[in-house]
């Protein structure tokens, strides 16, 4: 799968606020531009200037606008005074709308739900021939790969099949679909991009082909998993010395679509001997895909399919040869958050449509949405203005304001599950998408933060702790054009929540037999 966990070797803990301002400043990019004015402010227990003002101040500064930075931050278990800036604003939310969708499905699904891939026939076995068709019945699963696919059809040939007399049949039909999905306008160039891949009954294997070529004495070596009959790449990448290994970058990957449904992949480059290049590609529809797919396992495996591929669905008198079933949904859920997973998110949105999906309706995307509007709406959030749209944020139209962001993570702390979603979070400066940021600061595991990002858009939702202990619930939304400074707009927000929490003071009245007052 494309997830790489470049996770960041954990910093000495530099407990004294000013020493940890000074390694922020020196070694952390994303806030190499602290405004130095601040520093002695900061951590003054003389500053009086309110937290959420110096932050919208700051905001103003970096973005050129006063508009772009909407927040909120909540204390959840100990002192601390809730902060806002355009906290009612809807906002485009970004990739932080999957903290709402894995959070409603362990709620809505429970943290045990499964998914599970059935293969049938309607035919009878004869020696070592399957005399009839093979029908897989899918059932949504977001994460049915290549590796659990190998290891059911193995089954077959322990069984002592070598041969399936019928066709290789898909049964799509567990999701109800009603005219596709809304079009997201990508400016990345790369329609076959794996963060593009949408849901479909049919996915299997995220629906990518993982590409490598590796060069050594012989010259380059090229290859696909799975290997498609449908895909050929035409290696044009020369092995050169050795030297270091260049980045993905240096090398072109084009895709040249032809006739009958195949797909020749062009790479060129230079690869160093003892180098390795790899990327992820999405080229084929899902139905093509996950058929060509496990003929290519069952080819492997000596199994050879004589008739073709079709879909339908299963006949209610085919008998179950095998089954495959997935890990659970908090397993799902911390692959969808930790990595972001689009396709993942999305085909979760649709599972708790087609679960809770009313006789008259025919589409489980917006069933799904309904679904988890009204439980929003029975635990008293607002929904008014938000727009969840397909459950990733891979949406220009997605809406959410801060404060119904920080609302939802109040719940969320309260939940019954609530330690499943926040594992699932990427940690500060250790793993996920939060792997770099706010490395060397002082804050390694001090939050778990899921991030969002789309053109013009960063975003940060969910739970980081403060000096004192205190866990703050925190949404942030920056929407400006640009927004490539909006990373660290937002990494100064946690950065400030931690060193400088607004607990702010307060004169409170003493107990009747006294006449003292004490400051809190």
């Amino acid at each position: 799968m494309p997830h790489t966990n470049s996770a960041g070797k954990t910093s000495r803990r530099l407990r004294h606020p000013a020493l940890a301002l000074a390694a922020a400043l020196a070694l952390a990019p994303a806030l190499a531009n602290l405004p130095s004015a601040l520093a002695a402010d900061d951590h003054s227990a003389g500053g009086n200037r309110l937290w959420a003002s110096e932050m919208r101040d700051y905001a103003t500064k970096s973005l050129k606008s006063d508009e772009a930075l909407s927040m909120a931050a909540v204390p959840l278990n100990g002192p601390g005074l809730d902060q806002n800036i355009n906290a009612d604003v809807p906002m485009s939310p970004g990739s932080i709308m999957k903290v709402i969708t894995t959070y409603a499905a362990l709620e809505i699904l429970g943290p045990t739900h499964h998914w599970d891939t059935d293969f049938l026939t309607d035919g009878k076995m004869v020696g070592d021939t399957l005399n009839g068709n093979l029908y897989v019945r899918f059932g949504g699963d977001p994460k049915l790969t290549f590796e659990r696919l190998w290891i059911t059809l193995r089954e077959l040939r322990d069984m002592g099949i070598n041969r399936i007399d019928g066709n290789l049949v898909l049964d799509g039909s567990y999701f109800e679909i009603d005219g596709g999905f809304p079009v997201f306008a990508d400016n990345g160039n790369n329609p076959h991009a794996p963060f593009l891949v949408e849901p479909s009954a049919y996915l299997t294997n995220l629906n990518l082909v993982h590409f490598q070529i590796r060069a050594d004495e012989r010259g380059t070596q090229a290859w696909s998993t799975p290997a498609l009959s449908e895909v050929v790449i035409d290696n044009r990448v020369t092995a050169v010395a050795d030297g270091p290994c260049p980045s993905r970058r240096n090398f072109d990957w084009v895709p040249v679509i032809q006739e009958g449904g195949k797909v020749t992949v062009r790479v060129t480059g230079e690869l160093p001997q003892g180098c390795r290049t790899t990327t992820y590609l999405s080229l084929l529809p899902h139905e093509q895909y996950s058929a060509s797919m496990i003929r290519s396992l069952l080819g492997e495996m000596g199994i050879i399919v004589s008739g073709g591929n079709q879909t339908g669905l299963t006949p209610k008198n085919a008998r179950l040869v095998m089954k495959t079933t997935s890990p659970d949904l908090v397993t799902m859920v911390r692959d969808i958050n930790k990595w972001s997973s689009n396709v993942m998110a999305r085909q979760l949105l649709l599972t708790i449509g087609a679960q809770n999906r009313l006789d008259n309706e025919d589409d489980d995307r917006v069933a799904g949405i309904r679904v988890i509007y009204d439980w929003l709406e029975n635990k008293g959030v607002d929904t008014a203005g938000m727009v969840i749209d397909n459950g990733a944020g891979l949406t220009r139209h997605g809406r959410i304001t801060a404060r119904q962001g920080t609302k939802i993570l109040q719940h969320a702390w309260n939940s019954p599950y609530s330690s499943d979603l926040m594992a699932s979070m990427p940690i500060i400066a250790m793993d996920g998408t939060m792997a770099r940021r706010l490395r060397n600061t002082g804050m390694d595991g001090e939050g778990r933060i899921k991030t969002g990002y789309l053109e013009n858009v960063r975003s940060i939702a969910g739970f980081t702790r403060d000096e004192n202990n205190t866990t703050w619930a925190v949404v942030g939304m920056v929407n400006n054009d640009p927004a490539w400074n909006g990373q660290a707009v937002l990494d100064r927000i946690l950065y400030s929540l931690h060193f400088r929490p607004p607990t702010g003071t307060a004169l409170s009245r003493a107990e009747p037999s006294t006449s003292k007052t004490s400051i809190q």
